[in-house]
């Protein structure tokens, strides 16, 4: 076999292929057996992941929010950790003591954080969806390569070894070949649809107002935009598509090898229909529709993404499933010889349709992908040299998986159809696509 044929028939085998640790930074770890690690985002979901590496053992070195008081009971609990609220500044200052770095920041400071800690040499974990942008997907994938650094996205669903059998059961051929795949979730759950705030309330004195911009063009400050709710801001958030579609649509892209058709350099057509996008917040319901052409011995199909209380429509729903009884998340793979259907955002939980006909059907043990020791063990592991491969890491797959779900937002802000050649990652014939693609930054911030 081919090098490269073997590196990607390895990919998501049972294989495990060891990545090796990057020799500056394994002094740490050697020394203590632990990963000292500094965290970009020490409040919200950040503090949540500090919770988690702290409970698994692992060190807390340096912490980093730009928002005190938010950041206030995550301080409080790791006193000995160094504060920061310039990432930059604490990677300039951190970097000789830590083994990796947790960035859980909104969506549009992700890759300027997870760069420059790759550049580093340092590991990285960061949260979902990977980047803001396509353009920054690529630039991530492409350090993270070059780096050799272990990487993984927030995406924990992926570390789930239930999603991992349903993907497997696709695999198998169990439902037959996948033409038709509906995916919608309950998102959003913040404001979208608004225009921008005209009045400049003053900037509380435990925010860094410049900082929390980042590379986003600069706006006056207004607690419109902060915390949680940046979601629905174009300039800082991905919108329902993006916040949920690297979990929703994670089990899906994986069991119907839809990377692949980036990886093979494929045209990929995706359509959108909406309640209104006015470029200040994202649209407060979607429909998007992407077609994917044939991956290898995979035919082409279908994909629909709902959000904002829009459901698969009766027609395409099996006779056992209706569209007031779908939960308010959830995934069906349209087979020729079946249905798999996932209630809920991580394929925790799956059958398939019809029910007489697989009333006997007992699901096979993992053996064509590797069985998960949780999502973020999996990166903790691979950092300390262990002979496991993150399955959602920047490489392979990850910056994949964001390149599909912000083709949507592509659609949805362009308000047309978007053919996009993901050979040369970019909008075929339609130049004003490209600050989309990949935006300018605000001076003083580059990748």
């Amino acid at each position: 076999m081919k090098r490269r044929e073997f590196i990607k028939a390895a990919t998501f085998s049972g294989i495990g292929l060891l990545i090796l640790r990057n020799p500056k930074s394994a002094w740490s770890y050697q020394a203590n057996n632990k990963l000292n690690m500094a965290f970009v985002g020490a409040g919200g979901q950040g503090g949540g992941l500090v919770g988690v590496f702290s409970g698994m053992g692992e060190n807390i070195v340096a912490l980093c929010d730009v928002d005190d008081q938010r950041a206030a009971e995550t301080y409080k609990r790791f006193p000995n950790a160094k504060k920061f609220k310039d990432f930059r500044k604490m990677l300039d200052e951190v970097a000789n003591e830590i083994d990796a770095v947790v960035v859980a920041t909104p969506d549009h400071v992700h890759a300027v954080a997870s760069v420059a800690a790759m550049k580093l040499g340092k590991h990285v974990y960061c949260e979902k969806p990977l980047t803001w942008s396509i353009g920054e997907a690529r630039v991530m994938r492409k350090v993270a390569m070059e780096k050799k650094v272990v990487t993984q996205m927030g995406n924990q669903g992926m570390g789930d070894n239930r999603l991992r059998q349903a993907v497997q059961v696709v695999w198998s051929g169990v439902i037959g070949q996948v033409r038709e795949i509906h995916i919608w979730s309950n998102r959003p759950i913040w404001p979208q649809g608004m225009d921008r705030p005209t009045d400049t309330p003053p900037v509380p004195p435990h925010l860094d107002w410049d900082l929390w911009l980042g590379p986003a063009p600069w706006r006056p400050y207004h607690p419109a935009y902060l915390p949680f709710v940046w979601r629905g801001w174009c300039d800082f958030g991905t919108g329902a598509l993006g916040d949920m579609g690297c979990h929703t649509m994670n089990m899906p892209v994986l069991a119907t090898k839809l990377h692949e058709a980036i990886i093979e350099g494929k045209t990929i057509v995706v359509e959108a229909e909406h309640s209104g996008c006015n470029q200040e917040s994202y649209p407060k319901w979607s429909v998007v529709k992407y077609y994917f052409p044939e991956r290898g011995n995979l035919p082409s199909l279908t994909l629909t993404w709902y959000d904002g209380g829009k459901k698969p429509p009766a027609d395409v729903l099996p006779s056992e499933l209706s569209p007031d009884k779908l939960p308010g998340s959830g995934a069906l793979l349209i087979g020729d010889k079946g249905i798999l259907y996932s209630p809920g955002d991580y394929a925790s939980e799956w059958r398939l349709l019809p029910s007489e006909q697989f009333k006997d059907f007992q699901p096979p043990e993992l053996t064509m992908l590797p069985h998960s020791p949780g999502h973020h063990r999996e990166f903790v592991l691979a950092c300390k040299g262990e002979n496991i491969k993150p399955m959602s890491n920047f490489v392979d797959y990850a910056a994949y998986l964001t390149e599909i779900v912000l083709l949507g937002n592509l659609a949805i802000r362009l308000g047309q159809k978007v053919v996009w050649d993901s050979k040369r990652g970019r909008v075929i014939g339609n130049p004003n696509a490209e600050p989309l693609v990949m935006r300018p930054y605000r001076e003083g911030w580059r990748l």
